[in-house]
């Protein structure tokens, strides 16, 4: 999954950046508010966390502006400022939900899975889909007879990518945007080698291909 981050401090930014690839998100980063905004538009992101104190352009006028053109990315708002009328100003202004500083990154974390999932109307604990469970604390699958299988990081992100959108075609172009970030040298046949890994590992009819389309994630198994 793809996810922007708008920080102007950089130390902070840049441990978020880390510690946020390891958990398996492909991160882009902002330091203030007007290229924030323009990497929004432009970009399609899975997920934002978005600061409010940003040096340009304030985060709440980036939320406002995002949703004024229709943008419905889901965002977490970041901030220092833990007022409760703040917290509602973001509300109002179409944040998804509000962590305010200081914060621990699991808390972080978990909030963005549990954000994804509610975007996607699958609740709960673990992504489930397609009869398999994704593990996302130790990006493991379990399989419909219990077995669990270990992935690599690519291949964790692009089988959350496909568990989360079941039963629609997904091009290489559209894969390849949300696996990867904005400076990876994007090369949509790494799609095919890692789709054909995972078809090793889940099953050939897990993964259908839509010739000249791109790839199906299989709902339900018969």
């Amino acid at each position: 999954m793809r996810l922007l981050l708008v920080e102007d401090d950089r130390l902070l930014a840049e441990s978020l950046q880390q510690q946020l690839a390891r958990q398996g998100y492909a991160v882009d980063w902002a330091d203030n508010g007007v290229d924030g905004q323009v990497m929004g538009d432009l970009e399609p992101y899975d997920i934002v966390v978005l600061d409010l104190g940003l040096p340009q352009r304030p985060g709440l006028e980036v939320l406002v502006n995002w949703r004024r053109k229709g943008n419905r990315v889901p965002v977490i708002v970041l901030t220092a400022r833990d007022a409760w009328h703040e917290r509602v100003e973001g509300f109002k202004a179409g944040a998804d939900d509000y962590l305010g500083k200081p914060f621990h990154v699991e808390e972080l974390t978990a909030r963005i899975q549990a954000l994804l999932r509610r975007s996607q109307d699958m609740p709960g604990e673990y992504l489930k889909s397609g009869g398999l469970i994704l593990d996302e604390e130790r990006q493991q699958v379990i399989l419909p007879a219990g077995q669990t299988l270990t992935l690599t990081g690519t291949e964790f992100r692009l089988l959350r990518y496909f568990m989360l959108h079941p039963g629609k075609v997904l091009s290489k172009t559209r894969l390849t945007e949300h696996v990867y970030e904005q400076d990876f040298d994007r090369d949509s046949n790494l799609i095919e080698v890692y789709v054909r890994r995972l078809r090793d590992k889940l099953g050939k009819e897990q993964i259908l291909t839509r010739r000249g389309q791109g790839y199906i994630f299989v709902a339900e198994r018969k």
